[in-house]
């Protein structure tokens, strides 16, 4: 698949344009790219990515600018088993790509020998984890500060060091909204190369920081269910309460049949 064809046919559910990719046409997209080849991004939107969205609106500069970047992608992946699955029933068929499973796949199929990876998040710990499992490859990393969107300086120094790394793929790991937001900033500034992926904690399972549900529990869309169990203080609110936001937001936009 030609890389500048990847956004023809996408598919529109709940306002964001899903190209019609599976994990494997994902994987062959990637591996066109080259450090040469102009900067793109991918981001993969899940539930808890479109309920924020909806919520934000685009009248205010924060929520204009998350849209703008989730439309700028050059790859718009269906992350979310249960966002697959909704929008069948409203007769839409989005092909499934994890994120997270594309990360995998990124470092087993894709990424050669003497490759430059730039990661931007995570810690001195997860760089040294990296290099040891995959020491054929050069890793480079930018740690920024928390509360980077509420610092122009932290943002424009990730900026910077994503556009200037030379990294063939450069791993936005800092967490949804930054990541996308950092994604389009760097595109935007022109003269980066690569693809930018926006992989929230995909290293960290790579790593065995944390661990991913059983393979039986994703495939039947419970995946949410797993983490919530690992992490509930953390994230009992986003399954909980904001998470099942998205029937409601799916009636809306679409209407006539409530799941």
């Amino acid at each position: 698949m030609p890389i500048e064809a990847a956004a023809d046919g996408r598919r529109p559910f709940i306002g964001i344009d899903f190209d019609p990719l599976d994990t494997d046409a994902a994987v062959a997209w990637l591996a066109q790219i080259t450090p040469e080849t102009p900067f793109r991004y991918v981001v993969t939107p899940n539930v808890d990515h479109i309920v924020r969205l909806e919520a934000l609106g685009e009248a205010d500069a924060l929520g204009a600018n998350l849209w703008r970047a989730y439309r700028g992608a050059a790859l718009v992946l269906c992350d979310s088993r249960v966002l697959a699955r909704l929008a069948r029933f409203y007769g839409i068929t989005l092909p499934l790509a994890p994120g997270s499973d594309l990360t995998v796949r990124l470092f087993a199929e894709v990424a050669q020998a003497g490759d430059r990876i730039a990661i931007i998040g995570g810690d001195a710990a997860l760089l040294q984890a990296l290099r040891v499992r995959f020491a054929t490859l050069e890793f480079i990393q930018h740690i920024p500060p928390m509360g980077m969107l509420q610092k122009p300086a932290a943002l424009d120094a990730a900026a910077t060091f994503g556009r200037d790394s030379g990294a063939r793929f450069v791993l936005l790991a800092v967490g949804s909204p930054q990541q996308e937001l950092l994604a389009a900033r760097i595109a935007a500034g022109g003269g980066a190369g690569g693809c930018g992926l926006c992989i929230g904690a995909s290293l960290d399972f790579i790593v065995g920081r944390q661990r991913r549900a059983p393979r039986v529990v994703q495939r039947l869309g419970l995946e949410w269910a797993h983490r919530l169990a690992s992490q509930p203080g953390r994230l009992w609110r986003r399954y909980l309460v904001d998470g099942p936001r998205i029937f409601r937001i799916a009636h809306r936009r679409h209407g006539g049949r409530t799941p």
